[in-house]
């Protein structure tokens, strides 16, 4: 149950409603009932998931609301930008507030769904693998 509630946690944490996952992933961390890497795989996977259900919100959105019909010409310097750069954001995904921002905003801009898997893995896996190694070694 307690496995249900970590994955839950991070899973939540992830779309746009706020969650406390580094907490239940320390509890049981410093509980010590599981290995330390299942934990941290749980909470990546949650997480994860999480943000792909954000960036298919997105990509929804787009449907609705083309960005070219939101923005003006001049006005999309930020968003021509976050085209050649937001793929590197999204190892950032995990930031209180713009990280559910940037998981939004590369479905809105349809960034492809692998690129989008595989950035966000891999900036949620370091977060909750250094927030554990602090808690063990700590």
């Amino acid at each position: 149950m307690e496995l249900l509630s970590l994955f839950f946690s991070a899973f939540i944490s992830s779309t746009l409603a706020p969650g406390g996952s580094e907490i239940v992933l320390g509890y049981l961390v410093l509980g010590g009932s599981y290995d330390v890497m299942v934990l941290v795989l749980i909470a990546t996977i949650g997480n994860t998931l999480g943000a792909i259900t954000t960036w298919f919100l997105g990509l929804c959105a787009a449907k609705k609301f083309p960005l070219e019909n939101l923005l003006p010409k001049n006005k999309q310097r930020a968003i021509d930008w976050m085209r050649s750069w937001g793929k590197w954001s999204l190892l950032f995904s995990w930031l209180p507030v713009v990280g559910d921002g940037f998981c939004f905003a590369s479905g809105w801009l349809k960034y492809p769904l692998i690129t989008f898997v595989l950035f966000v893995t891999v900036g949620k896996f370091c977060r909750y693998a250094l927030i554990a190694w602090l808690l063990v070694e700590g």
